[in-house]
């Protein structure tokens, strides 16, 4: 006799990953063209009441500003935020693909950046949703450059808080002579967010979190890039850490997909921006 628990579990588990897919394809798809249009980076936009932050979102590295946010940015704006982001750690002569620069320059233009969003917008604070090296950057901001007195909540997507092995690659480096410092003068941001870098020893040195800022850190147990995932949860007051598949056992989303297409991560963004009005993430969260 088929045991039939054994068949229909990953068959529903195949079932629900189609629908993220889909779903969060589709939602990208009708979004490219039209997403400024929509009210994402309109600086004529003004907070309401319900949501009287801007919220300001922040690529990761190799992304930029309109790609990494095909579903989230929409997704916000339709719940009454206003919603901005940037373009940081640009190279010369590279189009598309930043976040390789000097991670602190990087915290320099999103200072400059927020204080642009506070201005055009006469909010006192933002929030900031970051995506990989996007949830980690700020909290350089926050703790050096005095964003802590500008920032409600920082919620990361898969951040790089405390480095990464690249599932042990990283190990490997010091077997190609000269590979990190090609590395460094060329793409410095990622020999900085590899585990026991420099930046990340002076980053996290004196604890993870400033006071004042609500930190949410949502990670995927399916992390093949920031690795081992646990390291991006964050210690200390005013920390929330959430694993994906804690919410919906059946979401199988990587890296990637948390932060560009995943709708169940969107919600518990969502959530994270409003705990007041926070609604329980679950598998059907993908439907709204």
């Amino acid at each position: 006799m088929l045991p039939w628990n054994r068949v229909l579990r990953p068959l529903s588990a195949l079932v629900l990953a189609l629908v993220l897919a889909l779903t969060s394809a589709a939602t990208a798809t009708a979004q490219t063209a039209s997403a400024p249009s929509r009210g994402w980076n309109d600086f004529s936009c003004q907070p309401s009441s319900a949501h009287p932050r801007p919220v300001v979102l922040v690529h990761g590295t190799l992304g930029n500003k309109i790609d990494n946010w095909l579903v989230l940015a929409p997704y916000l704006v339709k719940r009454g935020y206003c919603v901005f982001s940037l373009d940081y750690g640009q190279l010369p002569g590279v189009p598309f693909f930043h976040g390789l620069g000097p991670i602190e320059e990087s915290a320099a233009q999103l200072d400059a950046f927020v204080e642009r969003v506070r201005t055009s917008t006469g909010a006192a604070k933002v929030d900031i949703v970051g995506h990989s090296q996007g949830g980690m950057m700020p909290r350089y901001y926050l703790k050096y450059l005095g964003g802590a007195s500008e920032v409600n909540a920082l919620v990361g997507l898969a951040p790089n808080n405390h480095g990464t092995t690249l599932l042990g690659l990283t190990r490997l480096l010091p077997y190609f002579p000269g590979a990190s410092d090609l590395l460094d003068r060329h793409a410095p941001a990622l020999t900085a967010q590899v585990a026991g870098s420099d930046f990340l020893t002076r980053l996290n040195a004196g604890g993870d979190t400033v006071p004042g800022v609500r930190y949410t850190v949502i990670a995927t147990r399916y992390d093949q890039v920031v690795t081992p995932y646990r390291t991006q949860f964050l210690s200390g007051p005013n920390v929330r850490n959430v694993l994906l598949q804690d919410l919906c056992p059946l979401d199988f989303s990587e890296h990637v997909a948390i932060g560009v297409l995943d709708l169940v991560a969107a919600h518990e963004v969502a959530n994270a921006l409003d705990p007041a009005n926070a609604r329980r993430t679950t598998c059907a969260s993908v439907f709204g």
